[in-house]
């Protein structure tokens, strides 16, 4: 079975990576990747590399990135992607053709593909993210879509009410968490010696990216978490990842940089960690704080505390362990303070150690009914 996957990013390449290794292996299974993004982008941190290291080969590459952030560059960057891949799936077939997520640039690739009938298997389909454009980005992938590899059962009724049917449409729990028992993290020394970062020191890691609803507000939402930050960073070591590209994400870069300058010791600034890295940072630090995905996904398993700023993630399902607040100063410090260094017990409602297999056999039961 010849199966293709569109990744755009290190965030997707994380999560399917167990997948991956698992496709790789078993000989049912001709693996292509189709890279695209910023993972061929130097000013996003060339992720690409990361594929290279982990030993896959990338047998596409489709360079489609603009690299400004306002409105009119998403949606150019939206129609080049396309035009990109009309081309691409005019030359190029599979029997399966993975996406994941909800990125405007996935979504291009994926509506590419309508007119040539690709058979597209969508992962992590039918969640809600209200205070992000990618809640639509996402739906629209799930109708183009033929199988859908879902997280939970409220997500699989969201697709199964989309599409009008529930055909091929598979409860796998998070693919990312299958990483947490193949991957070996790194020690606190490890770590340090890789990183140049104490992990030993109270630390927070932060991923803060653009609200793209209202992204007009973004300069005021930015300065709200620059000066809770600021305060921060004289308690603890501030661990940033540096935003994706999204619609006004410079603002938050500048911000960040900003902020760096105010405290250089405390402030640092990473532009991709990769899986392993960023795990191990998560694992360690006292306390997640943003709007990232991973918080409401991953941090359940190492038993963190997730505060959780603004709509991004608005919609989603979430653990006991995520603590949403506004983009107001005083309410981000004052749950930080509240939450750091505690411990979580509850188990992740994400959680199931079978997702790859759950999805590689639905493939191979799929192929022998065709």
């Amino acid at each position: 079975m010849k199966i293709g996957v569109l990744t755009s990013s290190r965030a997707d390449f994380g999560i399917y990576l167990p997948l991956l290794k698992t496709l790789r292996e078993d000989d049912f299974f001709e693996l292509e990747l189709i890279v695209f993004g910023t993972h061929l982008s130097k000013f996003h941190g060339y992720s690409l590399q990361q594929i290279l290291d982990e030993g896959f080969e990338v047998k596409h590459e489709i360079h489609q990135m603009i690299m400004t952030d306002e409105p009119i560059s998403t949606a150019t960057s939206y129609s080049l992607t396309a035009m990109k891949f009309a081309e691409f799936w005019g030359n190029h077939s599979f029997d399966c053709v993975f996406c994941l997520g909800d990125r405007y640039e996935m979504a291009a690739a994926v509506a590419a593909g309508i007119p040539f009938n690709v058979p597209f298997a969508h992962i992590h389909g039918g969640e809600t993210t209200l205070g992000a454009i990618d809640n639509v980005y996402r739906h629209s992938i799930t109708l183009v879509s033929k199988w859908h590899f879902v997280t939970a059962e409220p997500y699989k009724k969201k697709v199964i009410e989309l599409t009008g049917s529930d055909t091929n449409c598979v409860v796998t729990g998070s693919l990312s968490l299958v990483n947490l028992h193949q991957i070996p993290l790194l020690n606190i020394n490890e770590f340090k010696n890789k990183w140049g970062i104490d992990l030993s020191l109270p630390s927070v890691l932060i991923t803060l990216n653009p609200e793209t609803v209202a992204y007009q507000n973004n300069e005021y939402f930015a300065s709200e978490a620059i000066d809770a930050f600021k305060v921060l960073s004289n308690e603890y070591q501030l661990i940033i990842t540096m935003p994706n590209s999204d619609t006004s994400g410079t603002i938050y870069r500048k911000a960040y940089q900003k902020l760096k300058y105010y405290n250089p010791e405390k402030v640092l600034l990473i532009e991709n960690f990769g899986t392993q890295s960023y795990f191990s940072c998560m694992k360690n630090v006292g306390l997640v704080l943003g709007n990232s995905s991973s918080g409401i996904i991953e941090a359940a398993s190492f038993g963190k505390y997730v505060i959780d700023i603004g709509d991004r993630q608005k919609g989603r399902l979430r653990g006991n362990n995520v603590i949403h607040v506004n983009f107001n100063s005083s309410d981000i410090l004052t749950r930080t303070k509240q939450f750091f260094g505690k411990l979580n017990t509850e188990p992740n409602i994400f959680e199931n150690k079978k997702s790859v297999e759950i999805i590689t056999n639905t493939l191979k039961i799929s192929s022998e009914a065709i």
